[in-house]
């Protein structure tokens, strides 16, 4: 991931040059040629994404210069450090050391096959919270990701997400188990939070050039002081991006970028306010449709269609 666009952008390779000497290893080599076994390892995933997802920023800046900047960025999960990575609040070099260490964090705060990750679909907010307090059984079972309406993963113990499973076909959803690593975005995630804490509050964060939407309560932040308690609840806390969609909705967004490796956050974008359009940003062709996309859709604004 993100090979295409080093090859062609100075800038790009300078963002991934930049990551490699901060890490002290050639997480790039990773990015663009594996091997898979070693790059799906959570503690050189986290600052790869984040790596490649600066890449792309850097390039499409380079080609198109004087577009303005942003109203809003927002990330899933890790990916709020890219968010604020582009928003000039955190340096690659901090963002890609933090997110090394998030990822072994992570990864070490629950031992093997002890934690457990499930997607439900065909229920409310209402009905997955009450499935993960009925399953729980004095295990460890919430909601960890809102990520569309009809979709809301749930994390916690590997035995409490297979007694959710059984009672979950019964109340009309349908659960569906997540290959991961590890438990993410619930309380198992505790010991990962206080590991990293201290780091957060060690690293300097800048002004913002424009606002990140929080995952923990789904609100636009210029603050910098608040950064390292909003990245440390986020570990252990639910990744509200329905509801962080829905405020930027709210402040008339109608057209986003998604900048990174894959296109799941556009469809779940869609399913939230189809109102919003989305273009995938992942590689030098997705990057030179920009200017036409933005174009056509301040038309359409204009029109009094957007």
């Amino acid at each position: 991931m993100g090979k295409a666009a080093a090859e062609a952008s100075p800038a790009a390779r300078a963002v991934f040059a930049r990551a490699d000497a901060a890490l002290g290893s050639p997480i790039s080599r990773l990015c663009f040629d594996g091997p898979i076994e070693e790059l799906t390892l959570t503690a050189n995933t986290q600052p790869a994404l984040v790596a490649t997802s600066a890449a792309l920023v850097a390039a499409l800046r380079e080609r198109w210069p004087s577009h303005p900047p942003p109203a809003f960025a927002a990330g899933h999960s890790l990916g709020e450090y890219s968010a604020l990575v582009a928003a000039g609040a955190l340096d690659l070099e901090a963002a890609v050391r933090l997110c090394r260490l998030r990822g072994a964090a992570m990864q070490d705060a629950v031992p093997p096959g002890e934690g457990g990750m499930a997607a439900v679909m065909g229920m409310d907010a209402a009905g997955v919270e009450a499935l993960c307090a009925d399953a729980a059984q004095g295990d460890v079972l919430s909601p960890a990701n809102f990520n569309s309406p009809g979709q809301i993963v749930i994390a916690g113990h590997a035995r409490a997400v297979d007694r959710a499973k059984e009672l979950c076909a019964a109340r009309g959803g349908k659960l569906t188990l997540l290959k991961v690593s590890a438990p993410f975005h619930c309380a198992l995630m505790r010991p990962a939070a206080e590991r990293l804490l201290p780091e957060l509050e060690r690293t300097r964060v800048s002004p913002f050039a424009f606002p990140v939407v929080a995952n923990v309560d789904a609100e636009p932040n210029l603050d910098p002081a608040r950064v390292p308690g909003l990245l440390t609840r986020q570990i252990d806390g639910p990744v509200q991006w329905m509801r962080s969609i829905e405020r930027i909705a709210a402040e008339g967004v109608t057209v986003a970028l998604e900048i990174g490796p894959g296109k799941v956050l556009a469809g779940l974008v869609k399913r939230i306010d189809k109102r919003i359009k989305v273009l995938g940003v992942g590689d030098p062709a997705g990057i030179e449709k920009v200017d036409a996309f933005l174009r056509e859709a301040a038309g359409a604004t204009s029109g009094g269609e957007g």
